[in-house]
């Protein structure tokens, strides 16, 4: 629920006051008070309305302290409506909160930030991602992404919180586009911690996704991306056990997918691919479309997903996309041919447990058990996400000592 209303809370702060770093630091203590309070005292009324009232609070505090901004302050509390902070009655969405978040997001993918620090600003505004969290997304030290976000925050101080017009509008989309994937990814495969799925993540990057496509429903790409989430998502009722133990696609039971979200994912795959030319998250939802296709893993058609792949790496030549294929190019040609893949992509994924995770399948299907219960447990140590160091230990495990 806090990170459903968050970006909300920052996008009405930011709207009234400007000053979005302030905002932003306003924002995340209400958070902390929630955090605190909540549990012991329930979850009030309109926790929207809550949330507003105490970021507001705390930073019409900050600004008081800075007295070279009292006067806008003050100049912005008297020309705002007493009423801009009116929340919706409990249960009622008002679309202009949900505006808000829109602008927000599209602000923060501003043209005068770099693609790098737009999408930083995003993940932790937008998605409510942790620094860790962004730098792990991005294979880069904590402290780097710490530097990226802040000098993103300092400079788009004092732009105005509207909605870009339809030109900025499309030179901003690549950036929100990317930003919503990687919300996405970190919702379905959590990258620390002992859940495998942030269902609260997965959700809102979804739903801003649908926002996006109503905006813009004819292009390819954000039909592409709405198509990818939903193949996606629907997977997840059977990606883990009663204990909440990963379990890997080929050994899901099928039945427990969600049919619905399938059947409006593949239409989107349809109309996505006749919208242009096929990028990125067009083949990515097409490879998804041909795994939730499948009733059974061994009915998967590896050849087409190979080509889709193939399309896929040379259009966007992206390390995770290369190892994917390596997959891909296991179950056509064997798992040797698969390993020949892996070796390539070392020195591009250096110490990433994923590279080793693969490696590891790989080499136990090609009858090398020692070299691979050495891999899984490579794998295990490298990986945050408590659920994936259990599956790949328990996998080294079989193989014995």
């Amino acid at each position: 629920m806090l990170r459903r209303h968050a970006p909300q809370v920052l996008g009405a702060l930011v709207r009234r006051y400007g000053h979005f770093d302030l905002a932003e630091d306003s924002v995340q203590e209400a958070l902390l008070a929630a955090a605190g309070q909540w549990p012991a005292e329930g979850v009030p009324a309109n926790p929207r309305g809550w949330l507003i009232k105490i970021a507001a609070r705390r930073l019409i505090d900050l600004l008081r302290a800075e007295e070279s901004r009292r006067r806008r302050e003050e100049s912005a509390a008297n020309l705002a409506p007493r009423d801009a902070f009116t929340a919706p009655p409990p249960g009622e969405d008002r679309a202009p909160s949900d505006d808000d978040t829109l602008t927000l997001l599209f602000l923060c993918c501003h043209p005068d930030l770099t693609p790098a620090a737009q999408i930083a600003l995003t993940l932790r505004a937008v998605g409510g991602l942790t620094t860790a969290e962004i730098a792990r997304a991005h294979l880069v030290p904590e402290a780097t992404m710490a530097q990226r976000v802040s000098r993103a925050k300092q400079r788009i101080k004092g732009l105005p919180f509207v909605a870009p017009g339809p030109e900025d509008r499309g030179q901003r989309l690549a950036a929100v586009l990317e930003v919503l994937y990687l919300i996405f990814n970190e919702g379905y495969t959590a990258s620390s911690g002992e859940r495998l799925h942030r269902a609260d993540l997965a959700r809102e990057a979804i739903r801003l996704t649908r926002r996006v496509h109503l905006l813009l429903p004819r292009e390819g790409a954000v039909t592409g991306l709405l198509a990818l989430m939903l193949l996606t998502e629907a997977r997840t009722p059977a990606r883990s056990g009663p204990d909440g133990e990963l379990i890997p696609l080929d050994e899901q039971d099928r039945t427990l997918w969600d049919r619905t979200a399938i059947t409006e994912g593949t239409a989107l795959v349809e109309a996505a691919l006749g919208q242009g030319p096929a990028g990125v998250y067009q083949l990515q939802a097409a490879v998804a479309a041909l795994h939730d296709e499948a009733g059974r893993a061994e009915d998967t058609d590896w050849p087409q997903i190979l080509a889709l792949y193939d399309l896929l790496v040379a259009r966007a030549p992206e390390p995770m996309a290369e190892l994917g294929r390596a997959v891909a190019v296991a179950r056509v040609h064997g798992p040797g041919a698969g390993l020949v893949e892996v070796a390539a992509l070392a020195d591009r994924l250096p110490g990433h447990h994923r590279i080793d995770a693969v490696r590891a399948h790989l080499l136990e299907e090609s009858g090398e058990p020692a070299a691979a219960r050495e891999a899984y447990e490579r794998a295990a140590a490298a990986t945050l996400s408590a659920p994936e160091a259990r599956y790949l230990r328990a996998r080294a495990a079989r193989l014995g000592h």
